[in-house]
């Protein structure tokens, strides 16, 4: 018989112990009114990123879809399945979010399978034509002179956020509401070692740390 996880029953140990009896009530109160999250926010299934942990969230306050390099794909309306798509359609049309946020990430290893064009993991090759995702037809990314293979991969990860930023505004029902003022569009990068987070300024086109933002307005 398969064990179940010990880090996992433990961790539902400390929860039920420390955590639980803080918030029975939010619980209940989500389980019969349910879920109204403001945000939703696409990040990467990297185990070192967990949205919840870095905005601190609790219960019901985040909607979150997680994949390998946080992409969101082109508007697609064919019969194929598109994971990242439902989830986008449920929280922008049921859930109405105000925000969405694309949260790339440093040491990012889909980024990385990318940059170094690692040979297929399997005969399915799912990661290498996942990440094919993230240029458009005959876009080429490639490593700048004297750009050293580190400030690439950064660029590459930023990128991806701006990429999926732009095919977030492909989906109609989105764009719609975008245009009305009624949904928010942001992009964010946080660097694992240190646990900065830095948000993107669209006029500037740059990521700006929210430390020394905060550090500013105190």
């Amino acid at each position: 018989m398969d064990t179940f996880p010990k880090q996992l029953i433990e961790g539902y140990r400390t929860f039920t112990t420390l955590r639980l009896p803080t918030e029975q009530s939010r619980y209940r109160e989500l389980s019969e009114r349910g879920q109204s999250p403001e945000t939703m926010v696409i990040g990467c299934c990297d185990s070192r990123v967990s949205p919840e942990v870095i905005f601190d969230a609790g219960p019901g306050q985040l909607f979150v879809v997680r994949n390998v390099a946080n992409l969101v794909p082109v508007y697609q309306p064919d019969s194929g399945t598109h994971g990242v798509s439902a989830a986008l359609e449920y929280a922008v049309n049921v859930l109405r979010v105000k925000h969405i946020v694309v949260l790339g990430h440093a040491q990012c290893g889909g980024i990385r399978a990318f940059v170094d064009k690692i040979k297929p993991l399997s005969p399915g090759d799912f990661i290498g034509k996942w990440m094919q995702m993230f240029i458009k037809p005959g876009e080429v990314v490639e490593q700048r002179d004297h750009e050293s293979m580190q400030d690439f991969v950064v660029r590459v990860e930023k990128a991806a956020v701006f990429r999926s930023l732009e095919n977030l505004m492909t989906f109609p029902f989105v764009r719609e509401r975008v245009h009305e003022g009624e949904l928010q569009l942001h992009g964010a990068y946080f660097g694992v070692a240190e646990g900065s987070l830095f948000v993107l300024d669209k006029v500037a086109k740059e990521f700006l740390s929210v430390r020394e933002m905060l550090t500013n307005n105190a």
